[in-house]
C-alpha cells in the first residue's frame, strides 16, 4: 500500500464516536479515530515498508503515528528518530505507548529511558518511564541493571505523589512491572506499593482508573507468574 492509500484506508475505519472517546483521553487533530484492533488489520501491509511507517508517524495524524509505532522496526530504528519522535508526541498514548514500546524494543532502551525519565516536560518523563518498564518486561533479568532499579524504586516510594500527574501515573505502573516481571526484586516492588499505597491521577473525563500496586504484583505472585517475560512489548 501506498502512504495515500494507506491514509484513505484509515479514514474510512475511523468513526465519530472513537474519535470523541481518543480526544476524551486527550488526543488532539488530526485523527479518525480508528479503534486498535482495526489498526493492526494493515500491519501486514506497512510492515515491510520502513519509508512507509516512518512517513506514517511524519503525518501528524494519531491514528497514522500509533500504526506506525506497530509497523516500525525497532531493531533497525535511528536514535535520532526516536529523539525526533518524542519531540512530535502530543498527548500521552504517542508517548506511553507508541514511542515507549518501540524505544524498548531498540539498541538504545535503556540509553533513551534514562534521558527521558529525567525531563522536567511531563510528555518526555513518561515517554521514559514506560521505555524503562516495557524494556524490564522484555529483557533477561541477568542483563537487567538491578541495583539501578533498586534505586529507581527507592525514588518513586520518596518521590511519586509529588510527580507531574502523568509522570504518577507511569511511576506506578513501573512498580507494577517490577513487581512482576524482575523475580529478584519483586518483594521490593511489592513493599513499595505498600507503601505508596493509591495513586491520585487526574484522568479527565473518562472512566479509566488508576491501578493500585500492590493489587496487580500479589495476583501473579499467587498465579506463579513472576519473572515471565514477554515477547514483546509493541501493541
Amino acid at each position: 500500500m501506498t502512504y495515500d492509500e494507506v491514509m484513505r484506508e484509515l479514514e474510512r475505519l475511523g468513526s465519530e464516536q472513537t474519535k470523541m472517546t481518543f480526544i476524551r483521553h486527550g488526543a488532539m487533530e488530526p485523527l479518525f479515530g480508528v479503534k486498535i484492533g482495526d489498526l493492526k488489520k494493515l500491519v501486514k501491509f506497512v510492515k515491510k515498508d520502513q519509508e512507509l511507517a516512518l512517513k506514517l508517524f511524519e503525518s501528524g495524524n494519531s491514528d497514522a503515528m500509533y500504526l506506525a509505532g506497530l509497523t516500525v522496526n525497532p531493531k533497525t530504528i535511528a536514535k535520532a528518530t526516536l529523539q525526533q519522535w518524542i519531540k512530535q508526541a502530543y498527548w500521552y498514548a504517542t508517548a506511553e505507548f507508541t514511542i515507549a514500546g518501540v524505544a524498548a524494543e531498540s539498541p538504545f532502551a535503556h540509553e533513551l529511558a534514562i534521558e527521558w525519565m529525567d525531563s522536567p516536560e511531563e510528555i518526555v518523563s513518561i515517554c521514559g518511564w514506560n521505555t524503562y518498564a516495557n524494556y524490564i518486561s522484555i529483557t533477561p533479568d541477568e542483563q537487567l541493571g538491578l541495583d539501578e532499579i533498586r534505586s529507581l524504586l527507592k525514588r518513586i516510594e520518596e518521590t511519586i505523589h509529588n510527580e507531574q500527574n502523568r509522570v504518577r501515573y507511569t511511576m506506578n505502573s513501573f512498580v507494577i512491572t517490577v513487581g512482576i516481571y524482575v523475580a529478584e526484586l519483586s518483594e521490593v516492588a511489592e513493599a513499595v506499593a505498600s507503601s505508596i499505597g493509591k495513586v491520585h491521577v487526574d484522568l479527565g473525563n473518562t472512566a479509566c482508573k488508576v491501578p493500585l500496586a500492590i493489587n496487580y504484583i500479589q495476583k501473579a505472585v499467587s498465579m506463579g507468574k513472576v519473572g515471565v517475560k514477554k515477547k514483546t512489548c509493541i501493541c
